[in-house]
């Protein structure tokens, strides 16, 4: 393949690494790899890197699986490596991101790039490391999940799976074409000038459906289905457009959604919500935060609806759901309560009867 990732030259085949292959960097890492690319995997479970190199990687897809061999590292193995890579996708929680991407720098090619296939805004931490010009922006749109070492179970083919991508440095923005060349083996991908405001529009989903959906421990629609939950889910999101707005967000489609859909913030959330829920999730659904929690890990709290509550703290509003968000998810992780329905009542608490000014 001809790919352009120098700007000036063409490389026929660039040295990719993915940094973190869980569900997600797994799927899409074996999606290059099934069409010939040189990619590594890297990541920081043993055993699904001992499983990978004994089996290699299994994608389960909803119509067919495949299997395909690739070279896989542990994480004290990235001191070995000699060469250089041109492109490392990081794909860890947003948590992970700092430690992550020095480590990344490591390896990384002087006219290289990390591109950050996460949720939260991880781009600017990046680039606190590797700088704005080697850095990527990224938003990903895909339902995965993952119990078992070196199997992924990826909910939507490459028609259904959606990828936004844009240069942090503008300077650097002609060449993100090429990264995307390269993703589309994964599934649909636009580049995008403002890549700061797409991220910002998948958090504003994140806000209203990561979280919200593991304190009730149930799958993604059940949790929209339950009586008062789509109410919180969606102030949650409303809360983060204003965020996302006070930050100097623009209101942009994104996940495929069309150039049409309303620039009414609050309807804006009602139409993107509604096409994650039949386009992206199906009835066993789980979010990524509620994966986390059953495995006994941590999820995306603070980056996620913490993030909301900070940004709208730091331009003096409040976030009253988000912040009853982030209590009840920090006492679930704190072993103090468990993910249960009845927490629908706490999460009620805070949301405003319908009607009511905002101030």
């Amino acid at each position: 393949m001809n790919t352009d990732m120098t700007g000036a030259s063409l490389k026929q085949s660039p040295r990719i690494a993915f940094l973190g292959t869980g569900a997600q960097g797994a799927s899409i890492a074996a999606d290059f790899a099934a069409a010939g690319l040189d990619v590594t995997f890297i990541d920081q479970w043993p055993a699904h890197i001992e499983a990978i190199r004994d089996k290699g990687i299994t994608v389960n897809l909803p119509t067919r699986s495949f299997n395909v061999r690739v070279p896989a590292l542990h994480l004290c193995q990235v001191a070995e490596i000699k060469q250089p890579f041109d492109l490392i996708f990081l794909v860890v929680k947003a948590y992970d991101t700092l430690w992550a991407s020095h480590l990344a720098k490591s390896v990384l090619a002087e006219d290289g790039f990390i591109v950050g296939l996460q949720n939260g805004m991880t781009h600017e931490e990046i680039a606190s490391v590797v700088g704005h010009h080697r850095t990527i922006g990224a938003v990903i749109e895909i339902a995965s999940n993952m119990w078992v070492p070196g199997i992924t179970n990826r909910q939507n083919d490459h028609d259904e799976s959606w990828f936004a991508l844009g240069a942090l440095d503008p300077a650097q923005q002609h060449r993100v074409e090429g990264v995307a060349e390269i993703l589309r083996h994964s599934g649909r991908v636009e580049v995008v000038d403002d890549i700061r405001s797409a991220k910002w529009m998948k958090l504003v989903v994140n806000a209203a459906e990561l979280i919200p959906s593991a304190i009730i421990d149930t799958a993604l629609n059940d949790a929209a289905r339950a009586p008062g939950m789509l109410d919180v889910m969606r102030e949650a999101g409303y809360e983060a457009m204003r965020a996302a707005l006070a930050d100097g967000a623009t209101i942009m489609p994104i996940i495929g959604m069309p150039p049409s859909m309303s620039n009414d913030p609050e309807r804006y959330v009602d139409e993107i919500f509604a096409e994650v829920l039949k386009t992206f999730s199906r009835e066993d659904t789980l979010t990524t935060s509620l994966q986390d929690w059953r495995k006994g890990r941590r999820a995306e709290v603070r980056e996620v609806n913490g993030w909301v509550v900070d940004i709208l703290r730091a331009h003096g509003q409040a976030a009253p759901v988000n912040q009853r968000v982030v209590e009840i998810a920090l006492e679930i992780e704190a072993g103090l309560i468990r993910p249960d329905q009845r927490n629908i009542a706490l999460l009620k608490s805070d949301l405003q009867p319908a009607g009511a000014e905002r101030a």
